[in-house]
């Protein structure tokens, strides 16, 4: 749990993956690996003594991919309450088996929810794929034009003094059972930075409310280094968005500083004061 009672989102986000791939296994009956979470929604906090129940279920295979729903409630045990955490979508791919691919056969659609599950994964895939290509698309514009933006305000502070490194040795407890780095394991290391550069800009304990486009763009392996870079890229009026870059580096690419980036998100951000209100932020020049 984190200083205010809560149960921290890193191992949360540790729990989600590891449901959600158990599912995407148990349907393609060969191991899967983490390729992308949608934005994900942090909606209730979770405290010391309560119940989390995280449900999840294969909503569509593709040829070599699914998606996997994620639906995290907590339950107190006094009252017996239970309210919705997160609901989430993950895309998991099937490792080929030797030289072949594995083709993944269709889901079994059970009740009317599993039809509409169904019918929306193929919407939001596509969303997935326009999204990638937006954003990829906006950041060639940019740097093409070199037309960034910059702050006026005479009172905005730099970023600069919220940049964190992290770095972290891959060890065995680390990865799944085929030798990858764990997907959450990696999730969690990245919400740890980001909520410590996050907290020197709110000076307060900063609350994640979502990750978004987080998407693995390689694997990374035992013995592997992985290196941390969180910075604030802006505030809004009372919330401020981190984003974290992860770069992989085995023996011989340390030791000629080649790295292989293999993931980056964006991550959001509120802070509260003692009575629960929300901080207004100061602006901030990049």
């Amino acid at each position: 749990a984190g200083p205010r009672g809560e149960l921290g989102v890193g191992p949360l986000l540790r729990w989600m993956d590891a449901a959600a791939c158990l599912a995407a296994e148990k349907h393609a009956g060969v191991s899967c690996v983490t390729a992308s979470m949608d934005d994900i929604q942090f909606e209730e906090a979770a405290r010391v003594g309560q119940i989390i129940a995280i449900r999840t279920k294969v909503n569509r295979a593709f040829k070599t991919s699914m998606e996997v729903g994620i639906k995290v409630t907590v339950q107190d045990v006094l009252t017996n309450a239970e309210k919705i955490v997160s609901v989430a979508y993950a895309t998991y791919v099937a490792k080929p088996v030797g030289a072949e691919k594995v083709e993944l056969k269709p889901v079994q659609l059970l009740s009317t929810e599993d039809h509409l599950e169904h019918s929306l994964a193929i919407e939001r895939r596509r969303i997935r794929l326009g999204y990638i290509q937006v954003f990829q698309k906006l950041m060639q514009e940019s740097n093409k034009e070199g037309d960034f933006y910059t702050c006026e305000e005479k009172d905005a502070l730099s970023t600069e003094h919220t940049h964190v490194q992290s770095t972290e040795l891959v060890l065995p407890p680390h990865a799944n059972h085929h030798g990858n780095t764990f997907g959450g394991q990696i999730m969690a290391w990245m919400q740890t930075v980001a909520s410590i550069s996050a907290s020197r800009l709110c000076r307060s304990h900063p609350i994640l409310k979502s990750v978004n486009m987080f998407k693995f763009w390689g694997p990374s392996f035992v013995g592997d280094r992985l290196v941390f870079n969180a910075i604030v890229n802006n505030t809004f009026r009372n919330s401020v968005e981190v984003g974290v870059c992860v770069e992989a580096y085995n023996c011989e690419e340390w030791i000629k500083a080649q790295p292989r980036h293999i993931n980056s998100a964006f991550l959001i951000f509120s802070a509260v004061n003692d009575k629960g209100e929300l901080l207004s932020l100061p602006r901030v020049k990049p």
